[in-house]
Formats: structure tokens, sequence, C-alpha cells
């Protein structure tokens, strides 16, 4: 129950954070605006988010200083789900529940949408960087900067992989090269970021990296494994579109029981690396855990 209500609280603190810079649909381009905060407030887990105020506080306390860090990850993530969904891609009706950005409004302010929720997280990160005068934290946000920036065009390539290789047979590194991209690099630049800001040394981030290399690929492999066999109703979404667009998936490469496997293996290596950070390192262990058991 404290992991939950821990949650809970962070996604509450996220969502504050991101109120604060949604736009205002009073003007000319005020459609485009609403269709941005559409999808950014759809409800979604937050947990890239997360990961940056979670992993920042195995070494400080007050995180504020990563909110800027937090709202643009979040913000790269709703433009990437936007275009994700659009009919040039996967074509989908449906996320949380809801008719996807494009059936909401129409293609062309869903692909605006998305660019400007792109534009949108670095000029947060931006006018962060201009207003600091901490020539250490400076250096520290420029740091962090690089890691966000790389890890967004890690995500198109790990994007590009898998609209290309639709309906094609890859390889097992191939495979693992995609998603590692397109899912796992935001993933992993969360919790660079959060231990970057948070002043980590060298040792640390290297193996707060190889956790977040570990819930990268879980998270993917648990969203293939839902895709396949996950409810309708809680996923808000049809299952099944995968294998019907002949996407490459853990599933369909190693079979249902292989990828639940692989499933079990990274998570317990996840947890592994967590505990050596004993109670600090607590939250972070049990969300590890909660990647590889939702249900949604």
């Amino acid at each position: 129950m404290e992991f939950k209500e821990e949650l809970k609280n962070y996604v509450s603190i996220v969502n504050s954070e991101l109120e604060k810079n949604l736009k205002s649909k009073d003007c000319p381009e005020g459609i485009l605006n609403e269709s941005m905060e559409y999808s950014l407030m759809a409800g979604g887990k937050r947990i890239r988010p997360i990961l940056i105020l979670a992993t920042y506080k195995l070494f400080k306390d007050n995180y504020s200083v990563c909110f800027p860090y937090a709202v643009s990850m979040e913000m790269i993530h709703n433009f990437s789900l936007i275009h994700d969904d659009l009919p040039g891609i996967d074509n989908d009706d449906f996320r949380h529940g809801k008719p996807t950005n494009h059936k909401k409004f129409n293609e062309a302010t869903a692909i605006l949408a998305g660019d400007a929720l792109l534009n949108n997280g670095y000029m947060i990160i931006s006018d962060a960087l201009n207003k600091c005068t901490d020539e250490k934290m400076q250096a520290l946000q420029l740091k962090a900067f690089h890691e966000f920036s790389y890890a967004v065009d890690r995500m198109i390539a790990g994007e590009y992989v898998d609209t290309e290789y639709e309906g094609k047979e890859i390889s097992n590194q191939y495979l693992e090269y995609m998603h590692a991209n397109k899912t796992g690099a935001l993933l992993k630049a969360s919790v660079r970021i959060g231990a970057i800001l948070g002043e980590a040394n060298n040792e640390e981030i290297d193996k707060l990296t190889k956790f977040a290399e570990k819930i990268g690929l879980t998270f993917q492999i648990k969203d293939d494994i839902l895709s396949e066999i996950g409810d309708e109703k809680i996923l808000g979404k049809p299952t099944g579109n995968d294998k019907e667009r002949g996407k490459c998936t853990y599933v369909s490469k190693y079979g249902l029981d292989g990828a639940k496997e692989m499933l079990e293996n990274l998570t317990n290596e996840a947890v592994n690396i967590m505990d050596e950070y004993g109670k600090k390192g607590e939250f972070l262990k049990q969300l590890a855990l909660y990647i590889a058991n939702r249900e949604k």
C-alpha cells in the first residue's frame, strides 16, 4: 500500500507541473493547444517523469530542479504516442480508452500537436538553463540536456526500424535494438537525468543505467504480452493489432512463454540492482515490479 500511495503522490506532482505548462485555448491556434492538452492530460502512467524524480531522490531530496526535465520528458513521450497512432504508422483509433488524437481532431492537427509537444519540451529545458545562475548546476543541466536530446534521437530511430521492418522477419539483435531505442531510450534517459542532476558519480550512473536498460526491455516485453492476451477494457485499446500488422514482437519471436520468462528474468535483475540501495531504493524496486505486473 505504501508503494501505491507514493506512486499516486508522484503522479499528482507530475500532473500539477504539466498543468502549469498548458497553453491558452483563447487564441487563433486554440484548437491546436486543446489537441496538445487532450493527449498530454489523457491519464498516462507518468513512468518517465517519475523515474527522473525517484532516481534523483536516491541522492538528494529537493527534486524541484528536475521539474523542467520531468515535464519535458512527458511531453516528448506524448509527442511519440500521437505520431505513433497516426494512419501512416500504427493507425490506431483508441488510447487510454479515448479516441486517438487524429480521431478526436484530425490528422493535420494531430501531426502539429505532436510537433508542438516536441518543441515545447526543448523550450522548457532551454528556459530552465537560461534562468540557472549557478555554474555547477548549469553544467549538470547541460549534461542532462544532452541525455534528453540523444534519447529523443534514439527513440525516433527505434520507431523508424519498427515501421521499416513491419511484416518482415528480423533478427534477435534487431528486435532488441529496435525496442532498446523506441521504448528504452526515454526510460534510460529518465534514470540517467535524475542521477546526473542528483550529482551521482560515474559508478552510480553506470549501475543505474543497467537498471534502466532492464526496465526498458521489461516495459516493451510486457506491452507485447498485453497486446497478445491483455484485457481490452483495461487497456483502453484493442488487442491483437501487432499481430494483424505483422509486427515483430517478443511474443512473435520467442512465443508467449518465452516472453514471460524473459520478463521475469529481467525484472529480477533490475530488482537485484535496487536491492543494493536498501530502503532508499525500495520505491524504484517496486516500480520495476509494477512495470512487469501491470495490466495496462
